[in-house]
């Protein structure tokens, strides 16, 4: 059976202002994101330009069908939805594509997968990498409270996600392409424990922090590239996220961290994990962990269980609750 090593994109970090392009450009962007990259200097003239909507499959397809014919290359601008969108449209249009992040909110930019919503549930959709990434350091560290350091939720979510898939391993629910190995878990463990320590000078918009959350990022991403899974940075803290943005109460107009900070905090707790080192490390680095009303919380968490089964999710402790 063969397996395809995904490399991450080239990081290049410099300030916007320098970032010049000669191309044809689509651009893929979220209206506040293009406006403070714009205030930051950023001037890339384009002929096409769109705002995504929605993580779905089928807008994704509406975008990648009006991309005109005479574009070299798409930009993403933007968080986590400007860049799974741009991702799947330079896909479906075999197009260079590169990323600006405007927020170190997600993982998303480093990724190879578009997340789309299904039934309730996010969907991985295998569009490769983009080419590059632009960061400016300065930049990001202005963005705004809550998600300028929020992605530490896609590393924190380590003690979890190494948890389940330890867990799985013991009752023989791996399946042999994700089989536990011990040294992935220590890498991951030792990126775990770097957003620790980077997650309060993150938060609190210091270059050098930012600069640090965005290389651990990277690296997991890579990590995970070499392994050809997520295991060991998604479980039943992601599943949980899935679940309460599928509740009619919720929603997908939350931040990726507003939901995933919170349901580290759950599953930690019921996995008989130490909280507190991940809960001040959330509040360090600005993630809300008010966004999700009690009693919603506990709904979904009674349904967590059959929602993991239903949606065919890689086994966990949600599983077994």
């Amino acid at each position: 059976m063969s397996h395809r090593l995904h490399p991450i994109p080239a990081i290049v970090e410099a300030p916007l202002h320098a970032l010049v392009d000669q191309r044809r450009i689509a651009r893929i962007a979220s209206g506040p994101a293009l406006a403070a990259a714009v205030h930051a200097g950023l001037h890339l003239p384009v002929v096409w330009s769109a705002e995504p909507r929605e993580a779905s499959e089928m807008h994704f397809e509406e975008l990648a069908r009006t991309v005109p014919a005479e574009t070299e290359v798409i930009y993403g601008i933007g968080g986590g939805l400007a860049a799974d969108a741009a991702k799947y449209v330079a896909w479906r249009r075999s197009l260079p594509l590169a990323l600006i992040p405007t927020a170190l909110s997600v993982d998303a930019h480093f990724t190879w997968v578009s997340g789309v919503r299904r039934n309730g549930c996010v969907a991985y959709l295998d569009t490769g990498p983009a080419q590059v990434v632009y960061a400016d350091d300065g930049f990001l560290a202005h963005a705004p409270p809550h998600l300028r350091a929020a992605g530490v939720c896609d590393l924190l979510s380590i003690a979890t996600a190494l948890h389940d898939w330890r867990y799985a391993e013991e009752r023989g629910m791996n399946p042999p392409e994700q089989r536990y190995t011990p040294w992935v878990a220590m890498a991951a463990q030792a990126i775990l424990n770097g957003a620790i320590t980077v997650a309060e000078a993150a938060g609190r918009g210091d270059p050098e922090g930012i600069r640090e959350l965005l290389r651990l990022l990277a690296l997991e991403v890579q990590l995970c590239n070499l392994i050809g899974h997520s295991r060991p940075e998604e479980g039943s803290e992601h599943y949980l996220a899935y679940a309460l943005e599928a509740h009619p109460s919720i929603g997908s107009g939350h931040a990726h961290g507003d939901l995933v900070g919170p349901a580290i905090l759950r599953a930690a707790a019921w996995q008989g994990q130490h909280v507190a080192p991940l809960e001040q490390a959330l509040i360090q680095a600005g993630v809300p962990l008010d966004r999700v009303p009690e009693t919603v919380m506990q709904e979904v968490i009674r349904e967590l269980p059959s929602y993991v089964r239903r949606h065919h999710l890689a086994f966990s402790t949600a599983h077994d609750l």
